[in-house]
């Protein structure tokens, strides 16, 4: 497990040098033991105060990190736990109003086992406070990255940590909803691990401390560096995007058969997502997950910079896409419109998953959201078909208008065998079925479905 630092130590450890501002706090008197004259309760805070030299359980202020500036909250957890009460929600909803009036992302650092006892009902009401004050900061267009200390459980996990657009997490760190102390006795303590949770799909990734200020520096210039406007057409990934597609046979090496391009786009020699990523891409950040329990790692989402500026991608690598993979894309289109941000999907997949445990998982939900997010994007989504185009399962990550193919690509109503298949021809009449659909780039092309240089 990682070594549990202050406040004010992992303030040090992300912030850059000598820029941390403390913000001013809206407090006044409180009653007497608190708002439940619960006893003993100030007896508390004051040894509080005295053991970890703050007043609340948060630290709010501005600060750069790696020369970004942003607005961060850094749990006490020495103090009474890092617990969330009504002083707490006052400095909490301070700094999400200053966040948004300054235009700043904001990064919660938490250590909290949850929301104090000593306040009841009120300090649990706190969350709806910070709830309402995170929806405010999301409809301004503002990112919330999110980094979990060791803990992280109840209602600020549950808000401040969960409810971030990126969640990074500390190696080892205790998170969940239920804290050890109150959950079952029999429940496996590895489930509520930093590691647990990026596996499940409710973090994106695990960061060691050393890494922590860079790792946080780069989210925050991807996230707060949009590119203006359309984002440029993909021909640095080697899109047929010259001359037109019917000129291009010879050029490009357009397939000559139905049958030989679904060869091509299933050939294992063909460039994958990864390899078209890291071309495009000065470097690129991932996200991971669902928010719903899975990952799919077919299915590779995340932010990178092109020409000093960014761009989202959510790029299909050529496996059968999970439930997870096109919830996980969905996620990654709805934050890039929040922020502003062009996307950039990549398509190559023989199609949705369709096994039993994908139906259990929601397939046809899944696909439907995705269709959903496309379909509602807020900035301009560029498509490229890399190789195969299984389908609606394939469907739901292209742009309509807006897709473009490579030479070795494909993309079917359904793929030539179980066309033929459903038609009732004989396996050896497959070949000459995948001609009849289509599905070649140049066909795709003349039926007005992927755009050339001349139809767009």
């Amino acid at each position: 497990m990682t070594e549990r630092l202050s406040a004010r130590e992992t303030l040090a450890l992300v912030t850059d040098d000598t820029t941390f501002t403390e913000l001013p706090y809206p407090e006044g008197e409180s009653k007497p033991d608190g708002p439940l004259a619960w006893q003993g309760y100030d007896a508390s805070r004051a040894r509080a105060a005295d053991r970890t030299g703050e007043s609340e359980s948060v630290i709010c202020g501005t600060a750069t990190v790696s020369g970004t500036r942003a607005v961060l909250l850094a749990f006490e957890f020495g103090f009474l736990g890092g617990s969330l009460g009504e002083r707490t929600g006052d400095r909490l909803e301070a700094a999400y109003t200053y966040a948004r009036e300054h235009r700043l992302p904001v990064v919660p650092l938490v250590a909290t086992g949850g929301s104090r006892m000593q306040e009841g009902m009120i300090a649990l009401t706190q969350l709806q406070r910070v709830a309402r004050q995170s929806a405010l900061t999301r409809e301004a267009g503002l990112p919330q990255l999110a980094v979990l200390r060791d803990p992280t459980t109840g209602g600020g996990w549950a808000t401040l940590g969960a409810g971030a657009d990126v969640i990074l997490a500390l190696p080892g760190a205790q998170i969940g909803f239920a804290g050890s102390r109150v959950r079952p006795p029999d429940a496996d303590p590895t489930a509520y691990t930093a590691e647990a949770q990026v596996a499940a799909g409710a973090a994106d990734a695990i960061v060691r401390p050393e890494e922590l200020r860079e790792t946080l520096g780069r989210w925050l210039r991807l996230l707060t560096t949009p590119w203006d406007g359309q984002a440029p057409v993909p021909e640095a990934l080697g899109a047929v995007v010259g001359p037109p597609v019917s000129e291009q046979r010879a050029e490009a090496g357009l397939p000559a058969t139905g049958w030989e391009a679904v060869r091509r786009a299933r050939s294992p020699q063909r460039p994958r997502a990864a390899r078209y990523l890291d071309a495009y891409f000065t470097h690129r950040l991932a996200i991971s997950g669902d928010r719903c329990g899975g990952t799919d790692a077919g299915m590779l989402c995340g932010f990178g910079e092109r020409e000093g500026r960014t761009v989202a991608y959510a790029a299909q690598a050529g496996t059968a896409t999970r439930p997870a993979g096109y919830r996980t894309a969905a996620r990654l289109i709805r934050l890039a419109g929040r922020l502003g941000i062009p996307v950039l999907t990549l398509v190559d997949t023989p199609g949705a998953a369709n096994d039993a445990e994908a139906e259990r998982q929601g397939a046809g939900a899944a696909i439907a959201e995705l269709f959903g997010a496309v379909a509602a994007a807020r900035t301009p989504l560029t498509t490229l078909l890399i190789g195969e185009g299984g389908s609606g399962g394939a469907l739901a990550l292209a742009a309509p208008g807006n897709t473009w193919a490579t030479p070795d690509s494909y993309f079917s109503v359904i793929a030539p065998e179980s066309a033929a298949a459903i038609l009732k021809r004989p396996p050896e009449e497959t070949e000459s079925t995948a001609d009849q659909l289509l599905l070649r780039p140049q066909d795709l092309a003349e039926l007005g479905l992927i755009r050339t240089s001349r139809t767009g």
